[in-house]
């Protein structure tokens, strides 16, 4: 009795089975190609002489993998016409909210990392100044630019911001580091200024030059400065200018009154207010500790090092392909240096691309 009762169940379900099977597998099939899609997106753009400015193109063909794949897998399902038309108009309208309320800015982002980009005013590594913000970029995306910040923080600026407000980007070769100091009438310009150049070439900097700023109700204002190429020691150099002119004025007698002489205490009218006991500098303090920019700014560093390193796997690779075009023209008595020399660039180029994926591992854990 039971059997003759399970019997058209369990061929029902059989034959349910088999309807949706193909279906089911067509959905199945549709979302497996998204994930390889999406593995081989990554594999490609994760090439080293794949440039950064291929994210963005990275970035939307994945978001478009995605929504593709989705569509396709509610198409393809084991439902009826009817749920399925509903199932889709409903994505839609999901979709179609989503993007009505992020596009505003989400767009303006992506056209503003394009501007961006377009301009290539600025790439990993290099020193930028919007606003209130200052530090090495770290990171270009497609919606925002981030930026490790003096206290080794990471700020994010969209885009847009970028795109539509003034910034400035330190020049790689090299900028002008300068400090202001204000000194007393009492002190003939004509002897500051050799001892603030000398201050300037003590800490390290070419061709320094002094103006005469301000003449102040109290002081004279005066700005040392000078040229300055190691731009990634930028903290370090204001640093030791700052510490140089100290250290000379205060050598020479020379009081300094900056920003203004507010010292409430009796002193007599010929006493120099400089420090009593002058000691001895150890020798290369910062050298010991090693450059605080090497920790405040590593992830940027580590960002600006992929990219040289991708700029030279791409230059070594141009190498590799001209040998390889005059290979087949040279003569015999020359083949087997050449040979050995495109054999010395493809090692080059292999250890290339080993150290630019050990990088990025190296940023993305930063």
């Amino acid at each position: 009795m039971n059997a003759t009762h399970d019997a058209p169940g369990i061929s029902g379900l059989t034959s349910d089975l088999s309807q949706w099977l193909p279906q089911l597998l067509l959905s199945a099939t549709s979302l497996l190609l998204m994930f390889v899609a999406l593995r081989l997106l990554r594999r490609y753009f994760d090439r080293p002489d794949r440039s950064k400015s291929s994210l963005y193109l990275h970035q939307a063909l994945r978001l478009a993998t995605i929504l593709v794949s989705l569509v396709l897998a509610l198409v393809v399902l084991p439902i009826g016409p009817e749920l399925r038309d509903q199932l889709l108009t409903l994505t839609g309208l999901v979709l179609g909210g989503l993007f009505a309320l992020a596009s505003s800015t989400a767009v303006t982002n992506i056209m503003g990392g394009f501007v961006l980009r377009g301009m290539g005013n600025f790439r990993p590594g290099d020193f930028i100044r919007t606003g209130n913000h200052f530090g090495r970029v770290s990171e270009i995306g497609l919606f925002h630019v981030e930026i490790q910040t003096e206290d080794r923080d990471l700020t994010t600026i969209p885009n847009s911001d970028l795109a539509s407000n003034p910034f400035t980007v330190i020049h790689s070769s090299g900028t002008i580091i300068s400090s202001n100091v204000s000194l007393g009438y009492d002190t003939s310009h004509a002897v500051v200024e050799p001892l603030l150049v000398t201050a300037a070439e003590a800490a390290g900097l070419n061709e320094p030059f002094v103006q005469v700023r301000e003449l102040g109700d109290y002081s004279v204002s005066y700005r040392v400065a000078g040229f300055f190429p190691e731009v990634r020691f930028l903290l370090t150099a204001r640093s030791d200018l700052n510490r140089s002119i100290l250290k000379t004025l205060h050598a020479a007698g020379i009081e300094i009154m900056s920003p203004a002489f507010m010292n409430q205490r009796r002193v007599e009218s010929d006493e120099p207010v400089i420090p009593a006991v002058q000691l001895p500098r150890a020798p290369d303090a910062n050298a010991s500790r090693g450059r605080p920019e090497n920790v405040i700014f590593d992830k940027a560093e580590k960002a600006a090092t992929v990219t040289r390193l991708r700029e030279r796997y791409a230059e070594v690779q141009a190498e590799i392909a001209a040998m390889e075009a005059a290979l087949p023209s040279v003569t015999d008595d020359k083949r087997e240096a050449l040979e050995h020399e495109l054999s010395r660039r493809r090692d080059r180029a292999t250890v290339l691309a080993t150290l630019v994926s050990n990088k990025e591992e190296d940023v993305e854990r930063t």
